[in-house]
């Protein structure tokens, strides 16, 4: 415990800050996902306009805090207060990329060639899948429809 909580205080401040908002995040989603359904769910999040301007931030800066938010995210859910789902990081990520100003989108797949229905959900930001390993995703084969959460002005 000790440990954790040494590297925790050795993240810079934007990357503590984006830990414990992802990990106040996760277990309030996961209720309202349970309570109100995947819809109202990820329309409530996209309620929240984006603070920062796309603009204002070179493609280096937009690449590194996006990386930045979907380390923090998964670090929450690894070692947060809950167990979250896929789809609840992935909800998390959205909109935390969202109030950046960074688009995404949540992309759902089933997974291909078996019996039994497995599903999985991730986040995707330029074609490239954020908050999983590489290959996980190539298993499952996605649903046509993107669900974006797009900042403001760039719908």
């Amino acid at each position: 415990m000790w440990e954790r909580l040494r590297r925790f205080k050795n993240l810079p401040a934007p990357a503590r800050a984006l830990f414990l908002r992802a990990a106040a995040l996760l277990p309030l989603v996961a209720l309202r996902l349970r309570i109100q359904g995947f819809q109202a769910t990820k329309n409530s999040l996209q309620g929240f306009p984006g603070r920062l301007s796309l603009a204002s931030l070179g493609s280096n800066e937009t690449a590194k805090r996006t990386a930045l938010t979907a380390r923090m995210v998964r670090a929450a859910a690894k070692y947060g207060f809950c167990s979250p789902s896929c789809l609840e990081e992935s909800l998390v990520l959205m909109y935390l990329l969202r109030r950046q100003g960074i688009g995404s989108q949540l992309r759902i797949g089933v997974k291909k060639n078996i019996p039994k229905f497995e599903a999985h959900a991730w986040v995707e930001c330029d074609g490239v899948a954020l908050n999983e390993s590489e290959a996980l995703h190539h298993h499952y084969a996605p649903f046509e429809v993107e669900f974006s959460l797009t900042p403001p002005g760039q719908s």
